[in-house]
């Protein structure tokens, strides 16, 4: 992305999100706890990629961002100021510059609107100055930055394909102007080569217009694409923040390590003789968590500190943050191929 980065345009802070699970008549509800204590920042022109498995807590960090869920603790301070005490009208005049794109493109369309309406529609909640003829100009140069023609502006979602649909769900994000853009997973129910239009698309519009975005994925190589940084969950809390390159090159986290062996390599040679540092079992349930390093239970490194404290987020490197308390040893042993058993015994 040529797009400058320039100033802090977000910043999370402390932000936790938990959910209250029904467990049958007459017992106390589990809590199920989302995100916890997470905090980052957001650069205007940047693209921040967080990545994950699913259930990470991916989805919710973008609405609890977007203020679509409002978080239990923490602030996020918009060019400063908080919008989590927002409510009602003020919220509401946020939404010019905070949009999302959702990952079901036809799930988040209404079926009973016309193109032209649903891109429309946020013109006139937002835009009452606006007469029926501006707005319609403004959708139709829209739909065409996008790669719609003017003559779709009468059809129904259902008319359209995946890709297509996914497009004027970018363009009713995009035409109210905002300056930031939570794209949730928005190519993971796409065919290969219709994500890489749809993510040309995105690319383009950033370069034109200087568009900050947050993408959210499960898939590393997409976000690889994208991304200036990438931000690592794994159950609700942070494992890893740092630049594309350095979080590809030399990733510190063994969650981060087992979600890149995960990413295929097109050369069969090569793919044989990487070192598979991959992911055993299943993730925890976010209601009963391990103690300490929530990650132990399925880490190759894991030894008796990791399960009596929890590694906190530390400053390596600069700006580049790793939560692991063993992440200078798994380096030095994935340098020199070692085998993972003395590090465990260490």
């Amino acid at each position: 992305m040529s797009v400058e980065i320039g100033e802090e345009l977000l910043r999370v802070e402390g932000l936790s999100k938990s959910f209250s699970i029904d467990n049958g008549m007459f017992q106390k509800k589990l809590e199920l706890k989302a995100l916890q204590d997470i905090s980052f920042s957001v650069k205007r022109g940047e693209t921040l990629g967080i990545v994950g498995e699913s259930g990470c807590g991916k989805s919710t960090l973008g609405r609890c961002i977007l203020q679509l869920l409002k978080p239990d603790h923490g602030q996020v301070l918009w060019m400063g100021e908080d919008l989590v005490p927002l409510k009602g009208e003020e919220m509401r005049l946020m939404r010019s510059d905070l949009q999302i794109i959702f990952q079901d493109p036809q799930a988040s369309l209404n079926p009973r609107m016309t193109v032209g309406e649903i891109i429309a529609e946020p013109l006139r909640t937002l835009r009452p100055d606006l007469n029926a003829t501006q707005r319609r100009e403004r959708v139709i140069d829209m739909m065409q930055g996008v790669g719609l023609r003017p003559e779709m502006i009468t059809r129904y979602p259902h008319e359209f394909s995946g890709g297509q649909a996914q497009r004027i769900g970018i363009a009713r994000a995009l035409i109210n102007g905002p300056k930031l853009i939570v794209c949730d997973e928005p190519v993971s129910a796409l065919d290969v080569s219709i994500q890489a239009q749809i993510l040309n698309i995105l690319s383009e519009i950033k370069e034109r217009l200087g568009l900050t975005l947050i993408f959210i994925s499960h898939n590393l190589s997409v976000v690889r694409h994208v991304s200036d940084r990438i931000l690592v969950l794994y159950l609700g809390r942070i494992v890893e923040l740092a630049s594309g390159d350095d979080l590809y090159q030399d990733s510190k986290h063994p969650y981060t390590r087992a979600l890149l062996t995960a990413v295929p390599i097109p050369d069969p040679k090569r793919a044989r003789q990487r070192n598979i540092d991959g992911l055993v079992g299943e993730i925890p349930s976010p209601i009963n968590q391990p103690s300490g390093c929530t990650f132990r239970t399925r880490c190759r490194y894991a030894i008796e500190l990791c399960a009596e404290r929890r590694p906190p987020l530390e400053a390596i490197e600069g700006d580049r943050l790793v939560a692991c308390h063993r992440w200078r040893e798994i380096g030095v042993a994935a340098i020199a191929g070692a085998d993972a058993a003395p590090l465990r015994n260490a």
